[in-house]
């Protein structure tokens, strides 16, 4: 059974640092693309980061560029998404998902109808970005 757990959300003031980790059981994640989202209140889910299974290939989404960070360590089979320069307007539920597709070339779509092409989620972490 595969299990995501992302850790490290968390309430700091704007302008602030914040790493989100997420952490993995019954998959081995260096074989597949993951993605950081993000769900605000009376939201759609959004990407905000993706990294390929190599690590070699990272997306922002543009509300994030330049401010946050996505990686990974596939020795402790984690990703995590280091997030500076925080607005108010990050504050959401932030998931990490994993690709269904073993080793895919590139990365998964950004769009929102390409959500599906995330097979494995996370329950979640709150981060609020205060003003």
């Amino acid at each position: 059974q595969v299990q995501l757990v992302e850790s490290g959300g968390g309430l700091v003031q704007a302008g602030g640092s914040l790493r989100l980790s997420c952490a993995a059981s019954g998959r081995t994640l260096s074989n597949y693309a993951m993605g950081w989202f993000r769900q605000a209140p009376g939201k759609e889910r959004e990407l905000v980061a993706a990294i390929s299974w190599s690590g070699s290939m990272t997306y922002y989404a543009d509300f994030v560029k330049l401010r946050f960070t996505i990686s990974r360590d596939n020795a402790k089979n984690t990703v995590s998404l280091q997030m500076n320069s925080l607005k108010p307007e990050d504050t959401a539920i932030y998931y990490c998902a994993s690709d269904r597709v073993y080793r895919r070339t590139g990365l998964p779509g950004s769009r929102s109808e390409n959500v599906g092409e995330y097979g494995y989620w996370g329950q979640g972490t709150q981060v609020t970005v205060s003003s």
